[in-house]
């Protein structure tokens, strides 16, 4: 029986190192390091996040615009670029309580009413809390199909089920696969799970929407490849004492960058 080993990886980029140190050697940011199992390797479970095409000319691509699905909230559509993108990946982060639930389920229920198939996955909250939230801010969408689940696989076979033309995932830190002993929210967890949602995206066509925790100096969570491999990074932010909230985008494939939404 193989020895397991520990090493211990760096919460902010990533790398990892065979002993702990006060200072990240890869990315040298302090206190990042926390004790982690070594992942068996299980052969090449490596793939690309779109599917492979053989060469050809750039100017034989058929390279037309795909329709945006619009949410009905026009500061949200705005920010996002007149909506969302077929295959599109949008990462939407902020601070605890700000709302990015409420407003991703609003956005849900109004592309529902719109006859688009659409899907919320949970792992923060259960089926009933996520019935009372809608009863308290007076959402009725009858279509609208709710999930509680953290285990990635059990989501993606509910995925290739349901077959949602748009797929809320609640948030991307509770999420785990079980081809990692590491707990759920750790960099590999947040990289791998990041990694087959944008594979699901970019091969079926779905618009993924991932819900992101911060940090307490207002970085998104988890490893910075999280941002790269998403199309949109959104911030949703806002004053405790302020009635208004804000989305920022901070960086969009399918439209302007630095567009700020009120709500």
């Amino acid at each position: 029986m193989a020895k397991t080993k520990t090493l211990y990886v760096c919460q902010a980029c990533g790398g990892s190192s065979p002993k702990w140190q006060g200072q990240c050697p890869a990315c040298q940011a302090w206190n990042t390091l926390e004790e982690s199992l070594s992942e068996a390797s299980s052969g090449n479970r490596f793939q690309g996040l779109t599917n492979s095409i053989p060469r050809q000319k750039l100017v034989s691509i058929n390279a037309e615009d795909s329709p945006r699905l619009p949410t009905g909230i026009e500061e949200l559509d705005r920010v996002l670029g007149g909506g969302l993108v077929p295959g599109g990946v949008v990462l939407l982060g902020g601070d605890p309580g700000i709302g990015k639930s409420t407003l991703l389920l609003q956005a849900l229920a109004e592309l529902s009413a719109n006859g688009v198939d659409v899907l919320y996955s949970s792992g923060e909250e259960s089926a009933a809390q996520i019935a009372l939230r809608a009863k308290r801010i007076v959402l009725d969408s009858p279509s609208l199909e709710v999930l509680a689940e953290i285990q990635l696989e059990k989501l993606l076979l509910s995925v290739e089920a349901a077959q949602p033309q748009v797929l809320v995932v609640d948030s991307i830190q509770t999420l785990y696969s079980e081809a990692f002993s590491s707990a759920p929210g750790s960099v590999a967890q947040v990289r791998e799970c990041a990694a087959q949602l944008t594979r699901l995206a970019k091969s079926s066509g779905i618009c993924v929407l991932l819900v992101g925790h911060v940090t307490k100096d207002g970085h998104l969570a988890g490893p910075r490849v999280l941002e790269h491999i998403v199309d949109t990074v959104l911030y949703f932010e806002g004053d405790t004492h302020s009635s208004f909230r804000l989305v920022r985008s901070i960086k969009n494939r399918f439209g302007a960058v630095n567009e700020l939404g009120v709500f």
